[in-house]
């Protein structure tokens, strides 16, 4: 089975590369940027603007290759990926939840932002916190640990692709 994917429109941020970038929106206070939608969805966004908060999925197009256990920016110790937020996953699909701060003629205007310039978008969804919020009682290795995203920036070690996995 194929599972296909098509930008739905692409990311404009001050971020240009992945090392120094926010590693989570809570650490992307003020930082802004736009999501470009492409025509044939303008659309969609349609009434989009009644919200303050959307949930953006996109793909992690500078990623190459996957690792099923890595070492996160929050630790020093090993994960299995699927117990982390890393981006160097099976299917790289990245998910953020930014701050809307308004609509334009080509698509949104989003406050928070975490994301590399360029990524391409393949959802947006409305962040309703009747749905979206659930009280956590555990937090796994994260513990005592997740507050530090608000000032920790990424390095290299998810960076884009080397020539040995590019096959150059």
């Amino acid at each position: 089975m194929q599972i296909t994917y098509r930008p739905i429109g692409y990311f404009h941020t001050p971020h240009k590369n992945t090392t120094g970038m926010p590693i989570q929106p809570s650490g992307a206070k003020g930082i802004k940027g736009t999501i470009k939608v492409l025509p044939e969805f303008r659309e969609g966004i349609r009434d989009i603007e009644g919200f303050s908060h959307l949930i953006i999925l996109y793909h992690l197009h500078e990623i190459c290759g996957q690792e099923l256990t890595v070492i996160p920016f929050l630790d020093k110790n090993p994960h299995g990926i699927f117990a982390t937020r890393s981006p160097k996953r099976p299917n790289p699909v990245g998910l953020s939840v930014m701050s809307l701060c308004g609509v334009s003629d080509e698509g949104i205007i989003l406050n928070n932002v975490d994301v590399l310039d360029g990524t391409p978008v393949i959802d947006i969804k409305p962040y309703v916190p009747d749905f979206d919020v659930w009280p956590a009682d555990r937090v796994g290795w994260f513990e005592g640990k997740s507050g530090n995203a608000t000032t920790r920036r990424s390095d290299d070690r998810f960076a884009a692709c080397s020539l040995e996995e590019t096959g150059s």
